[in-house]
């Protein structure tokens, strides 16, 4: 079976600066794939080329047999993707604000109300969808923002940070919904610099710095490749 997503070569540059130096890896179905690296290691610039919101410089992205310079309409349709600085509108009710953001996906009203259900049930917050957001807790928030990311049930959910600044609990939950998605067969691609957090969560990840991909595999083999004891260690001893 072919991957859901395959990156060939993918470089960047922004100027002078070259953000991405030609970095490959593949995501299968039902797959969690980390990317991670420190701040300003290509992660976010590489989920905003594959969410078509970055233009490349050089290298080719294929999703579900589609290219990304060719097809970039098709991306769209069947991408979800939840950037770390990403809010919801203050002065609306949870349940509006999913409402709203389901209108810009679903064909018609049925399938509007449909992903609406799937929302609901996916965020848990219950009957605080009926306040608005801006009296959520910063974890409440991200799970009405993971919610709208998933309702659609994409293909591939591209999530940068998905639990940037939560507490303990609410990381726990995030992790579980994510979890929980790939089982009915949606793929992720997630970015992080918590490492400890992604070896917990990814079945396959990727160690990027400074535009390159180090070495990519599972959690176990990088830390038995590496003689390592959890991720942490096993980027520092790659980047030495």
């Amino acid at each position: 079976m072919a991957p859901v997503l395959e990156v060939e070569g993918l470089k960047k540059k922004y100027g002078s600066l070259e953000a991405l130096k030609g970095i490959s890896f593949k995501v299968e179905e039902g797959e969690i794939f980390g990317l991670i690296g420190p701040n300003g290691a290509g992660k976010t610039t590489t989920l905003r080329i594959i969410s078509t919101l970055l233009t490349p410089t050089d290298g080719r992205v294929t999703f579900l047999g589609f290219d990304l310079r060719k097809n970039p309409e098709k991306f769209r349709e069947k991408i979800s993707y939840l950037p770390e600085e990403a809010g919801a509108y203050r002065n609306m009710k949870g349940i509006d604000y999913l409402n709203f953001m389901a209108r810009f996906y679903a064909a018609n009203e049925n399938e509007a109300k449909l992903f609406v259900e799937r929302a609901i049930g996916i965020s848990g917050l219950g009957e605080r969808l009926r306040d608005k957001a801006g009296t959520y807790s910063k974890g409440m928030t991200r799970k009405l923002l993971l919610a709208r990311a998933l309702m659609t049930r994409p293909a591939l959910a591209i999530l940068d940070e998905p639990t940037s600044g939560l507490d303990v609990i609410n990381s726990l939950e995030v992790r579980e919904m994510i979890k929980g998605f790939t089982r009915e067969g949606v793929s992720v691609l997630l970015s992080s610099h918590n490492m400890l957090e992604v070896e917990f969560l990814s079945d396959r990840v990727a160690l990027i710095d400074r535009g390159l991909i180090l070495d990519c595999g599972t959690p176990q083999a990088l830390k038995e490749k590496y003689q390592a004891s959890n991720l942490e260690i096993v980027f520092r001893r790659a980047v030495q």
